[in-house]
């Protein structure tokens, strides 16, 4: 048994002062008002929930795709780590059968051995829209095969997470993926909003990066943003890096979805938690300046961001509230994956997942099961 004092403390929806939390075998037994005691390790600055990811590209210097292994996994939760990620999905962008398969048997591995951080993974394609591919390989592009089916079904990955695009992938499908437990989510996509609809109708839940690579709302037609933005039910991925977005987008999005439908995420490449300047990608160079990545011709590609930055930038330029932020980084996301019951809150019978933050919202110590991971 550890016990922790936390002077002030987010426990996911109050924020309480000068609690004490008592864990037990890496989960909550207890949080109870009381004064420091010298038995307790005293925890400096805002306790808060600790981020969950759905979309980590890479981190630490290492890309998932280049290296689709379990040292990847590992170096890459270490990264995320730094700013406050205790869960993440490492994300398979694009490729071809072998790599998906290496990359899954990474995540078996990084499973069965208990991890920390990693709970499941995100495959982001490859059944994608050629006309919003993005950085995604065009040579591997394709309509689903049972190979791909058989693939997401396996029972031995965690949380699975599949971004496809509604046009290319029919509501049959999306059923059968659904009913084998994965999160689809809509992404890189031209559809219409009646093919978003369908696509929701059929069991989809969740949108990949609201406004990036998906057909916009005009005025004759809604497109994926007008439907994402007008479903009550669906939860949207937002890069708040005000690189990929807009602020003034960002705000409408929070305000038509709540922040109990805006997951924050970081579609992270290497660069993040590391000094790494230039990436090789599929035959592309991803390069990084300040906190934009983009390939020849300026198009993005990924991002540098990181958790603790994406919660400040939310409180700082696009004026949330702490709690609305904290909540958006953590407990709408562990919700979005099913994990309302052991992760985004701070309460007896939760995960010891938290983040210890400055007044700035920068990052003082991340823990995971109740030990400390970083600094």
């Amino acid at each position: 048994m550890q016990r922790f004092f936390a002077g002030s403390l987010f426990d996911g929806n109050t924020i309480l002062k000068n609690q004490m939390i008592t864990v037990e075998a890496g989960t909550i037994s207890s949080i109870e008002s009381a004064m420091l005691q010298d038995d307790a390790i005293q925890l400096s600055g805002l306790v808060a929930p600790g981020f969950v990811d759905v979309q980590v590209n890479g981190g630490g210097g290492v890309l998932f795709n280049n290296q689709p292994n379990l040292d990847t996994l590992l170096t890459m939760s270490r990264a995320h780590q730094q700013f406050g990620s205790t869960a993440i999905l490492p994300t398979l962008i694009t490729d071809d059968l072998v790599t998906m398969k290496l990359a899954a048997n990474a995540v078996a591995s990084a499973i069965a051995q208990n991890v920390k951080g990693i709970i499941g993974i995100h495959f982001e394609g490859p059944h994608l829209s050629q006309p919003k591919k993005g950085i995604h390989p065009t040579q591997h592009i394709r309509k689903i095969s049972s190979e791909e089916m058989a693939l997401f079904k396996r029972t031995d990955l965690g949380l699975v997470c599949v971004t496809l695009a509604p046009e290319n992938v029919s509501v049959e499908l999306i059923k059968e993926l659904v009913q084998a437990n994965i999160r689809v989510c809509l992404g890189h996509s031209n559809a219409s909003s009646a093919q978003t609809f369908a696509a929701l109708q059929a069991g989809a839940q969740g949108f990949t990066h609201l406004f990036n690579a998906m057909s916009p709302l005009q005025s004759r037609e809604a497109g994926m943003v007008g439907a994402a933005l007008l479903d009550s039910s669906s939860y949207c991925g937002l890069i708040v890096d005000h690189e990929h977005v807009d602020i003034t987008s960002c705000q409408l999005a929070i305000k038509c979805k709540t922040p109990d439908r805006i997951m924050l995420v970081t579609d992270a490449m290497s660069h993040v938690g590391s000094e790494q300047i230039e990436l090789q990608f599929a035959g592309m160079q991803i390069s990084r300046q300040g906190n934009k990545l983009t390939i020849e011709g300026g198009r993005l590609a990924g991002s540098a961001l990181d958790m603790a930055t994406a919660v400040r930038n939310s409180i700082q330029n696009l004026h949330c509230s702490m709690q609305d932020a904290l909540k958006m980084a953590s407990t709408t996301p562990a919700t979005f994956l099913g994990l309302q019951q052991q992760k985004g809150y701070l309460a007896p019978g939760f995960d010891a997942d938290w983040v210890v933050l400055t007044n700035q919202y920068y990052v003082n110590s991340t823990y995971i099961a109740g030990e400390q991971v970083s600094p």
